[in-house]
């Protein structure tokens, strides 16, 4: 049997309502009891977790990262980047199907999760909705779902072809499958590499429009809308939400009765187009930084609750490739370390935002999305997935330091507020921090 008891913190846990002073019991990796300071009766040889002055939360759910293994292994390794997850203090990842190759198989599926890999959290694979993710021919999902991936996309790649996504989204939902879009249409993008505004314009570069976005999740909402006509409940999940006329769209095809989320991550919410500044890579990814309209519009989503989710799409890249002209650089930048930290820093601190729905927007929301049973809560039976951290302490993410092997992030520097002291991953301490930094 092994036991651990975590005294003394302010245990908050959104998916049950609670907030108060509570110990909390884990045993042999879930969550066993939930009590009144001082009341738990354990084991002398348990480990004790002293949390006084911190917060116990649930450990942080990302349903959007790329680990790059297969096939990219000088970007980043399973294990590589589940320890950053730990570090940022993510207890369950969603890892995107665009590997080399394609994660569009059961036995790559499978070989994702096998123990070889040196996983620090659990990883949740979620496989192609095409085969190599070109648009054109859908995989077995019953195949993908028994082997265990837990939802489809094409994520890299919009799928463009109406019937397609048509096929993609009724397959799916037969099988209880969420499909996530990467809504850009790359009819409009080709040769772009930022916003299409007044900087891509001062740079010289060709910008992406916001319709390239926008009208795919427009197109991709009529479709859901067809086929809930007919009695069907498809889930469509926007990824990497970044414009304010997408946002909108979800919000109506919400107040519609439709089953459309989407998610932000904590460059849309917080940078700009501006932050390229001189033709910075680390201000590089795709969906571009946006114009302050379109931040200000991600802001007020996760305000309103139309935002269900903050995802980091976490994107590595080895420096080298980082380290070209503007136009030549991968699309990309890690935020494992740093989701929590900026959404403490502004989400809560800045903006307001209770707590509570700031942890539920990175743990009880986004494993509900895809239906991962036991995450994102610490009710009594649920793995015993813990994140504790200090919510007072600040301090200054430092690139160079980062546990994942890649270090592409435009946040270097950045003060944080909230560091994680320890997470605990099904029962196990899976990274034990320092607050003095």
């Amino acid at each position: 049997m092994s036991t651990m008891l975590i005294h003394g913190g302010r245990l908050i846990d959104p998916a049950s309502g609670v907030d108060a002073l509570m110990d909390l019991v884990l045993r042999d990796g879930r969550v066993a009891e939930i009590v009144a300071p001082g009341r738990a009766s354990v084991d002398p040889d348990a480990r004790m977790i002293d949390a006084t002055g911190l917060t116990v939360a649930p450990g942080l759910v990302d349903i959007h990262v790329h680990l790059r293994e297969p096939g990219q292994g000088h970007k980043e390794t399973i294990a590589t980047g589940t320890a950053a997850a730990a570090a940022g203090g993510f207890t369950a990842v969603a890892a995107m199907p665009n590997t080399t190759p394609t994660n569009d198989s059961p036995e790559i599926t499978r070989w994702m999760q096998a123990p070889e890999r040196g996983a620090s959290v659990r990883v949740y694979p979620i496989g192609a909705a095409t085969r190599a993710i070109k648009g054109e021919v859908l995989n077995d999902y019953a195949a993908l779902k028994a082997a265990g991936v837990v939802a489809v996309t094409d994520d890299g790649h919009p799928i463009l072809h109406d019937e397609i996504m048509r096929q993609v989204l009724a397959n799916a939902t037969r099988e209880g499958l969420s499909v996530i879009q990467h809504a850009e249409d790359t009819r409009m993008t080709g040769g772009c590499s930022m916003n299409a505004g007044p900087t891509a314009f001062r740079l010289g570069l060709r910008g992406m429009p916001p319709e390239a976005e926008y009208g795919l999740v427009e197109r991709d909402i009529r479709l859901v809308t067809e086929l809930a006509s007919t009695g069907a409940t498809p889930h469509l999940h926007v990824a990497h939400t970044s414009t304010a006329r997408a946002v909108e769209a979800v919000r109506k095809a919400r107040r519609d009765g439709l089953r459309v989320t989407c998610e932000v991550a904590p460059h849309h919410f917080l940078l700009t187009e501006e932050h390229v500044g001189a033709y910075d890579t680390n201000a590089k990814m795709n969906p571009p930084l946006r114009s302050a309209a379109d931040r200000d519009a991600m802001l007020e989503g996760i305000l309103d609750g139309t935002v269900d989710a903050v995802a980091t799409d976490h994107a590595p890249h080895a420096s080298h490739e980082k380290q070209v002209e503007f136009e030549r650089a991968p699309n990309g930048i890690t935020g494992l370390e740093t989701a929590l930290g900026l959404s403490l820093r502004w989400l809560h601190e800045e903006w307001k935002m209770p707590l509570k729905r700031v942890l539920s927007l990175l743990s009880e929301k986004p494993a509900a999305l895809l239906g991962l049973q036991g995450r994102g809560t610490l009710a009594v039976g649920s793995f015993a997935d813990v994140v504790i951290f200090d919510p007072a302490a600040e301090w200054i993410f430092r690139a160079q330091d980062s546990r994942s092997k890649s270090k592409n992030t435009p946040f270097d520097g950045w003060t944080m507020r909230g560091k994680v002291r320890w997470t605990i991953s099904e029962g196990r301490v899976v990274y034990s921090g320092d607050v003095s930094s």
